[in-house]
Order: C-alpha cells, then structure tokens, then sequence
C-alpha cells in the first residue's frame, strides 16, 4: 500500500499509475528530500540576514545528499505552482544573467534560490557558455522534467543585471507569486537602455583620454586626439555590428582608428600650433583601453576558480578572439605607418608622467566612463568611480614609489584584490550583483602600455622585445582577474554562513564547501 505522500511501505515499486504525484503540479503540502537519512529530514531555515547569492552558493557546493530540503513559506498562494512554468521563470531569469557577464556559479545559484522559493527542494540547474538547463525529479521513482534554452544573445547592461537580482531577492524572500514574477521578468525585457548610443560612444572617448593621460600622455592634445579615434572606432564597429558582422571584424576595425592616429600624430604632430613632442603612443595605448575585453577576462578566471571549466574555456577562447582581432587592427596600421616612415620607438615611447594627484583624477574619470560603457546604474557610478580610484592609489604606492619597489604584477594583484573587496562589500550592503562595482574599478589596470609595447615590438622585428611584452600584458590581465576573485572570496570569509542544520548522524553543523568538482583524482 502508498500513503498519501506516494510512498509504499511493503517494499515494492509502485504501479505505472499508483502512489506517483503527478509530475506537472507540486504537491502543496512540504517537499520531502529524495535523500532523506534515517534518522529524519533536515529542514533548514536559511538566515534571511545572509544575502540569498551566499546561501544558495553554499547549497550549490554542498554534496547533493547533504543539501537539506529548503522551508516551505507558509500561506504562500502558489504553493502548488505548475513545475513547467516555474523551470520556465527560472531559465528565463538565468538567461538574462549569463547574457549580462554574470559568473556561472551565481547564475546557477540564482536558478536554484527561484526554484526553491516555488517549492522544487529537488531541482539542479547547470549552466555553461550557451546552455542553461534545468532538471526537477518529484521522487526518486517519477521521471525528472528537464528543460533548457539557449543563450544566443549576449549584451551588456548592467541596469537590467541589478533589476534581476532585485527580482530574484523578491522572489526569494517569498513575497512574490508567480504570475507577479513574470509581470516584473517582462518589464525588465522592455527596459530601455539608460544611456543612448551618442553617449556610450562620447564615454569611450573620454574612457580613451583618460588613459591616455593615464600612461603619460599629459598634454590636452593627446587627450583630444585619443578621444576622437576611440569615437570614430566605436561608430565604425557600429557599423558593422548593423551589417551583421562578427564580432572579431567589428574589433579589428574599432582598433585601427587609434594605431592610424598615433600614426599621424608622429609623422605630422609637430606640425600643430601650440604642441610639441606629442606622444604617439599615448594616443594608442588610450585607445587600447576602451577595446581591452576586461570583462570576460575576469569571468572567464572566475569560473575556472570555481570548478565551471567549460565555461571558463569558452569565455577565455572568446577574449581570445577578441583580443586576436586588436592585435590584427592595430599591427595592421602600425605595419603601413612604419613603412612610410614613422618613428615609432618604443625606448622614447610613454616617458614617466610624475604628477599623482592628476593620474588618480585620470583613473577616476577612466573608471566613470566604462561605468557608462556597461550601461550601470546612476546611482552605481559614484562608487564605482571611487572604487577604480583607490585601486590606482594602490597600484601606484605599490610599483611606482621607490620605498616600496613591488613587481607589476604583485601590485596589480593586490590592488584588483582591494577593487573585488570592496565591490563585493557593496554589492551586499546593496543587495546587488558586485560586477558593477568591480568592473569600471579595474579599468586603470589593464595592461594597455605593455599591449602596445608587444605589438609594436612585432611589427619592427624585434620578436623577442614583443612577445616579452605581450606576455607581460597576459601576466597582468589575469592578475587582475585572480586579485578580482581573490578579493570577492575574502569580502565572504567575513560574511556569516548560513548553517545546514544538525543532522543526528552527526553533531556539526555543515560548513561552507569549496568550489570543487573533484578530489585531485
């Protein structure tokens, strides 16, 4: 015989039609967990205080057998909510945030926070680079009902991105119903951009100055100049983005405005009234910047360090093309400007630029611009300009002062690692993604000169000087991507953790797992 909750006690299987609650509606009543031990199940009041990313983050690194089933919300109106539509709310919610650049564990722990507010105690999403997918099975003797969608659009608006998380915290604190959900799910999909396009494209231009002042440029000129090429590269990727073309064609043509640039300025700079020595590859270098796919770099890092290799490997082929299609733009005009006689030097290139109160202004500025460039929100930017300010202060007392003489490298680190502090400290005081925070921050660190150093050293010859310069660039990159998740796994050591329970088998209370997906073997 089964009992109401489908369970048979006399040791058989039950029937192709008895004792099986029906796979498309959830029983109203609590969800048992399929892995229940002996000695009783261990339902588990998660700390509405600790923020939900870090409580289904530690489920998510927990042993499917010691994931304790989640409290039912009592009085809630779709306790019995259909299992198709919510496995459809939760793949449409971690769509929008793996599109956005969001990291695979939090979308993953997004899809499993908005599967557990509906009641599915047994549902495991996984995600990788284009593939969302989702299974919940009601018992362990009913078939599982799998779902997935594809992610074929990418785009970068961290308005939308800070929307969802604000959803998904509603969702989770058992305050929204289903339909409501979906009402919100579609207000966000018709959100316009905050800013327009004539305003990301003037923000890359101002993003490119204020590198270019950054590396030691220093002269308004070179500001002005840099500023324009980045403006014209950004409306001719533009153009090709309307056309349909690649991705990589649209970068190969953003980076040749700024190389032909640095071009003419070195050939016919001395030719403007009032300027004189205007550095040439200032003006690149500033228009590297804007291009210097940071973004996916860090993801990229970050899904490795926890355990999503497959993601992590296509993320990082993607900033390899991209960063493939820069390299062919600028190498491109480089080669023809050095073959109709420009001087190019990279011994004279980028002299020192010893004034730190107008440097940190710089970065501040750098780091406001490509907080517009990732569509953030305005209330976002002022921290987020603060944030990429001490990470230059950081880097500068560390490398650049004589007293301290650190490597650029171990600066870098140290200096993405306060940036990932610091933007994963706000994002919880905000109960938001920390992305916004962190991504503009790291602008004046990316490796912009030692680019251009390796490019330049390939197109004169010196094959040894330029791949020593563009490992340098590769070097710094992913010290900026390991300080940045280095620094967010530090913000959650001071963060409470929510605990498992006690389970009779044993005493202690189940700790935060790490990220991994094996033993060494």
């Amino acid at each position: 015989m089964a009992d109401e909750d489908g369970i048979r006690h006399d040791g058989k299987e039950p029937g192709p039609g008895e004792g099986r609650a029906p796979v498309a509606q959830l029983p109203a009543q609590h969800v048992y967990s399929a892995f229940t031990p002996p000695t009783g199940i261990p339902v588990v009041s998660l700390s509405k205080e600790t923020p939900w990313p870090d409580r289904m983050r530690t489920m998510l690194r927990m042993p499917v057998t010691e994931r304790p089933a989640p409290e039912q919300p009592s009085g809630r109106a779709d306790a019995g909510a259909p299992v198709p539509r919510v496995l459809d709310l939760t793949l449409r919610i971690g769509e929008l945030l793996l599109a956005g650049g969001e990291g695979a564990e939090d979308v993953e722990a997004a899809m499993l926070g908005v599967a557990h507010a509906y009641g599915l105690a047994r549902a495991e999403p996984q995600v990788t680079f284009t593939l969302l997918g989702i299974s919940y099975q009601p018992s362990l003797v009913d078939p599982p009902v799998t779902a997935n969608r594809t992610v074929r659009r990418r785009g970068t608006d961290y308005t939308r991105l800070a929307a969802v998380f604000r959803l998904v915290d509603s969702i989770t604190t058992a305050a929204l119903t289903l339909e409501d959900a979906y009402g919100r799910l579609a207000e966000i999909r018709r959100n316009r951009h905050p800013y327009s396009g004539w305003l990301i494209t003037a923000s890359g231009g101002l993003l490119a100055g204020a590198a270019s002042v950054l590396v030691g440029g220093g002269s308004p000129a070179v500001f002005l100049i840099a500023a324009l090429a980045a403006m014209l590269g950004d409306r001719l990727a533009w153009l090709c983005s309307g056309r349909g073309l690649p991705e990589f064609y649209q970068f190969v043509v953003a980076a040749m405005p700024a190389a032909a640039m640095g071009v003419v300025v070195d050939r016919f700079g001395h030719l403007l009234p009032g300027t004189s020595n205007l550095q040439a590859s200032a003006v690149i270098t500033g228009g590297l910047f804007a291009l210097i796919p940071g973004r996916a770099l860090v993801a990229a890092v970050q899904d490795g360090l926890t355990g999503f290799y497959i993601t992590a490997s296509a993320r990082l082929l993607e900033v390899m093309y991209l960063f493939t299609g820069i390299v062919s733009g600028v190498t491109l005009v480089l080669y023809a400007g050095v073959s109709l006689g420009a001087n190019l030097d990279p011994d004279r290139a980028l002299r020192p630029y010893e004034n730190p109160p107008v440097q940190l202004v710089a970065a501040m500025v750098l780091s406001l611009a490509f907080a517009v460039l990732l569509q953030c929100e305005r209330g976002v930017l002022p921290l987020a300009t603060l944030n990429g300010g001490v990470a230059w202060t950081v880097y500068g007392v560390l490398h650049q002062k004589a007293f301290v003489g650190m490597s650029a490298v171990a600066a870098t680190v140290i200096a993405a690692g306060l940036v990932g502090l610091f933007g994963q400290l706000l994002s919880r005081y905000r109960y938001a993604s920390a992305l916004p925070y962190v991504t503009a921050a790291i602008g004046p660190l990316l490796p912009g000169s030692a680019t251009y150093f390796g490019l330049l050293g390939l197109t004169q010859g010196h094959l040894s000087t330029g791949f020593a310069s563009l490992t340098k660039a590769a070097a710094l990159a992913l010290a900026v991507a390991i300080g940045v998740n280095l620094g967010g796994e530090i913000a959650r050591l001071f963060l409470k953790v929510p605990a498992a329970g006690r389970v009779a088998a044993g005493p202690e209370p189940a700790r935060r797992r790490a990220a991994k997906r094996t033993r060494g073997f």
